[in-house]
C-alpha cells in the first residue's frame, strides 16, 4: 500500500455523488466466478431471517444435508465455511497440519504453489513436488516423497488447477494412500459438482471448495466435507488456530442445536447456497458431470479444429476449464478487453508470474451448454480474426 495515494483517489471518488449500481451484463466464462441461474439471486431477495433463528438454523441443516450429498460423503461432516475457498483451505490446513509437522504439496500450478505458501506460513515443512505446467504431479513422485518423509502428516493436491485446466488422478492417489496414517486432503474448487468426486469412496480425508464455480451461486462461502479421520485429528490439536478458520467451532454451529455462537453467518449466501446445491441434485450429480463434459469436450474440439493449443496435457485436461495458448502475434490482453467490451463475455488470462501467454475459459455451472461455448467461439472469432489482421502491421 505504500506506493498508493490512497487519499487522492478518495478525494476523486467524492467530487461527485454516488449512483445507484448498475453494473454491465457479462458472461462470466472465465475461471470463475461463472453466471449465477435465476433462481439462485432471487432467492437472495427472499425475508432475511437472524443467524440465530430456529427458522434458520433449519436452512443451514438442509445445506449441510445436501452438501453431504453432492460431496457423496455420508459420515463425517460436510458444512459450508463463511469466507472464500481461499480461507476453506487454510482453515483444513490449519486444523490438520500443526507448527513443525511435514506436508507433501503436489505443486502443478498457482494454486499448488498457493497450497504450500499457506502451510508454510503455518509453520509446517513443506515438501513441495512440482511438475511442469499443463502436467500433473505424477502420483509416484508423491508416493516417493512419502517414502522418503514417513513423518509427513498430510499429503495436499489440487483435483482441478485452475491455473492450467489440469485434473489430478486424485481416486487413484487415494487408493494408493489407503492404509496409511498421513491424510489426504484436496483443493475441490473447481471440481465440486462439475467432474466425478467420491471422497468417501475414493479415500480422500478433506476437502475445501467454493461456491461460484461449477455449484453456481455467488462467491463467499467455502464448502468443506471432513473424513472421521480428518476430525479426529481436528479434535486432538492441542496447537490453537485463528478463531474464525476452528473448524471444531464453526462445526459446532452447523450442527449443535442450539447453535452456539462462532460468528454471524452470510444469511442471503446461505439462502443461495442451499438453491444451488437444489438445483445441484435436482439435475443429478452424474447428470452434471456428463453435461460439464460434453459441453467442455465440444469446446475444447472446436479450440483445436481453429488452429489454437491447450496448455493441458490431453491426457489430463479438465473439461470445465480450458487454459488456451495465447497464438504468436496476437495481444492476449486487448482480446480479452475487446471480447468484455464488444461482446459482453469475460474470458480469464493467465494467473502468476510463471504463466505463459493464455486465456483461461470456463464452463462450469449454468454455462455448461453448447449454446454458450458457440457464442465464445463465435466472439473469439469474430475478434481474433480481426487481431490477426492487424498484427503484421503492428510488428
Amino acid at each position: 500500500m505504500a506506493d498508493v495515494d490512497v487519499s487522492s483517489i478518495l478525494a476523486r471518488m467524492t467530487q461527485a455523488p454516488f449512483s445507484p449500481l448498475e453494473p454491465s451484463d457479462r458472461l462470466l466464462v472465465g475461471p470463475g466466478p461463472s453466471n449465477v441461474p435465476e433462481s439462485v439471486r432471487e432467492v437472495m431477495q427472499r425475508s432475511q431471517l437472524g443467524h440465530l433463528d430456529p427458522e434458520f438454523w433449519d436452512i443451514c441443516s438442509e445445506v449441510a444435508a445436501m452438501l453431504a450429498q453432492v460431496y457423496r460423503r455420508p459420515s463425517g461432516l460436510s458444512f459450508p465455511l463463511s469466507a472464500t475457498g481461499t480461507s476453506g483451505i487454510e482453515a483444513v490446513l490449519c486444523g490438520l497440519v500443526a507448527p513443525g509437522e511435514t506436508a507433501i504439496v503436489a505443486v502443478a500450478g498457482f494454486f499448488g504453489s498457493r497450497i504450500a505458501e499457506i502451510a508454510r506460513r503455518r509453520g509446517a515443512k513443506v515438501v513441495a513436488i512440482e511438475a511442469p505446467l499443463g502436467q500433473a504431479v505424477p502420483n509416484e513422485a508423491i508416493l516417493d516423497a512419502l517414502a522418503r518423509h514417513p513423518e509427513a502428516r498430510l499429503v495436499a493436491v489440487v483435483h482441478a488447477e485452475t491455473s492450467t485446466g489440469v485434473r489430478h488422478p486424485l481416486r487413484e492417489l487415494a487408493q494408493a494412500l489407503a492404509g496409511s496414517d498421513t491424510l489426504l486432503f484436496a483443493d475441490c474448487v473447481t471440481s465440486l459438482a462439475g467432474i466425478e468426486l467420491e471422497p468417501e469412496a475414493w479415500g480422500v480425508d478433506a476437502c475445501a471448495s467454493c461456491t461460484q464455480k461449477c455449484l453456481g451461486a455467488p462467491p463467499g462461502m467455502s464448502p468443506l466435507s471432513l473424513s472421521e479421520r480428518a476430525l479426529e485429528r481436528i479434535r486432538a490439536r492441542d496447537e490453537p488456530v485463528p478463531l474464525s478458520l476452528d473448524l471444531e467451532l464453526v462445526g459446532r454451529y452447523w450442527f449443535e442445536r442450539p447453535a452456539p455462537y462462532h460468528h454471524t453467518a452470510p444469511i442471503l449466501h446461505v439462502y443461495a447456497l442451499h438453491e444451488a446445491l437444489r438445483l445441484v441434485l435436482e439435475e443429478g450429480l452424474e447428470a452434471r458431470w456428463q453435461r460439464h463434459e460434453e459441453v467442455g469436450r465440444y469446446l475444447q474440439a472446436e479450440l483445436r479444429a481453429r488452429g489454437f493449443e491447450l496448455l493441458a496435457d490431453e491426457a489430463v485436461q479438465l473439461p470445465q476449464l480450458s487454459a488456451v495458448r495465447v497464438p504468436e502475434g496476437i495481444d492476449g490482453p486487448e482480446v480479452q478487453r475487446r471480447l468484455a467490451r464488444e461482446h459482453g463475455i469475460e474470458v480469464g488470462g493467465g494467473l502468476g508470474p510463471s504463466a505463459p501467454p493464455i486465456w483461461r475459459i470456463g464452463t462450469m455451472g449454468v454455462n455448461a451448454t453448447v449454446e454458450v461455448a458457440d457464442r465464445v467461439l463465435e466472439a473469439l472469432d469474430a475478434v481474433v480474426a480481426h487481431r490477426r489482421r492487424l498484427a503484421p502491421a503492428s510488428r
